[in-house]
């Protein structure tokens, strides 16, 4: 078994904050796995790399002998966390949370062990779903308007005058309780979820038990180089995503701008940074290409990654046709081709596709086309092409 020591270097170079290290030592010390809890409210079907960022730190305490708690917060989306929002976040439906949280198991036994020595799912309508209006009330009273309200998000919103929901305030009191009902000795999450993890701590302690140590991660900065990475945003690579095409994992990672390169390569990967940090400083398109090879490798295949460079080498590089590509039947003709565009999918209205024609962006079987008032028949199937990343099969 590795030492503790080897487990606290490794969680120091992956972890923002742990509160606190002579806790996890002193656990540790005890020669019991550990219950390392961690909560996901399945208000999206995909898990991102956001989301593999504290799932890494987990699968490290699985590779030490340890066991994840995996909650599903069923319930706790049905209130809704702001974490990271400006404002109320909308209440999904039920079907919808239902939906999502059984993507969610599939997804993220792609990084976890998931034998029950080493993981354990729980949904938390388990227990919340079971409280009275009484139970609700006393849980409402171990804490204070004023306590809550130090929660970042929420003094932000409260100092602009943003609207606060009363339901917003009962979220960490949820996420709290989550940690006494499944007795856990770590609670895993981003830093956007710090107040949340230390209610648990509290309540643990108040009901007697052991406090649960609470590390939390950076949270990863999205595509676009300016937001936390999230569905909603649109800035996000799914762990599921494919691993090459023009919108596969490949390419995403291989248009992030080069400023992420270093928390991308310290937070998902374990490259040494003596070997990263020089090749990032004179070579980040290099760099960017062993960043997506090596999270690919992870998340997928070794050889998925060698093919995956090597489609994007022959599309983005040079300028040729990916092997797979959405296809759309459609009839022989004639046909005008802004709504084949559309139809395709690559523009989002005629009016965008006939810019896009008159911009010189559009192909068909890599010939530029032009003319806007030509009409098209088709006796075989074509590539359709927008940019070089947008490529659809027409089959008449």
């Amino acid at each position: 078994m590795p030492s503790t020591d080897e487990l606290i270097r490794l969680l120091a170079r992956h972890s923002e904050r742990m509160i606190s290290e002579p806790e996890l030592r002193a656990k540790l010390a005890k020669s019991k796995p550990l219950r390392v809890k961690f909560g996901m409210d399945p208000t999206a079907p995909d898990v991102t790399l956001g989301h593999a960022v504290p799932l890494k730190i987990i699968r490290l305490f699985q590779d030490f002998g340890h066991k994840a708690v995996l909650i599903i917060g069923d319930y706790t989306a049905r209130v809704g966390d702001p974490s990271g929002r400006n404002t109320t976040r909308p209440i999904l439906s039920g079907e919808q949370i239902d939906s999502n949280a059984q993507t969610y198991l599939a997804q993220v036994r792609k990084i976890l062990l998931s034998d029950p020595d080493h993981l354990e799912v729980r949904f938390n309508s388990e227990w919340l779903g079971k409280m009275t209006i009484l139970d609700v009330i006393k849980l409402l009273g171990r804490k204070t308007i004023a306590q809550v309200l130090q929660r970042d998000d929420f003094a932000k919103r409260y100092s602009e005058n943003v609207d606060i929901r009363l339901h917003e305030l009962f979220y960490p009191l949820l996420q709290g309780w989550d940690s006494v009902m499944v007795q856990s000795d770590v609670e895993m999450g981003g830093s956007d979820q710090l107040f949340n993890n230390l209610v648990g701590r509290d309540f643990q302690r108040d009901e007697g038990q052991e406090s649960q140590v609470v590390i939390v991660t950076p949270l990863l900065v999205g595509t676009d180089g300016v937001a936390k990475m999230s569905k909603s945003k649109g800035n996000y690579i799914g762990v599921t995503d494919p691993p090459s095409g023009p919108d596969g994992m490949f390419g995403k990672i291989m248009r992030i701008p080069d400023a992420l390169l270093d928390s991308y390569y310290m937070l998902l990967t374990d490259i040494a940074p003596e070997e990263f940090r020089p090749l990032i400083a004179s070579n980040p398109r290099d760099a960017k290409i062993k960043l997506a090879k090596t999270i690919i490798a992870w998340l997928h295949d070794p050889a998925l990654a060698d093919a995956a460079e090597a489609e994007f080498k022959k599309v983005i590089v040079g300028h040729g046709i990916p092997d797979e590509m959405p296809e759309f039947k459609i009839g022989p003709g004639p046909h005008k081709l802004p709504p084949l565009l559309v139809t395709a999918g690559l523009a989002a209205s005629n009016g965008e596709a006939t810019r896009k024609i008159k911009e010189g962006a559009v192909r068909i079987d890599g010939e530029k086309i032009t003319d806007l008032q030509k009409q098209y028949t088709f006796d075989k199937p074509v590539v359709l092409q927008l940019g070089n990343r947008k490529f659809a099969r027409l089959i008449s």
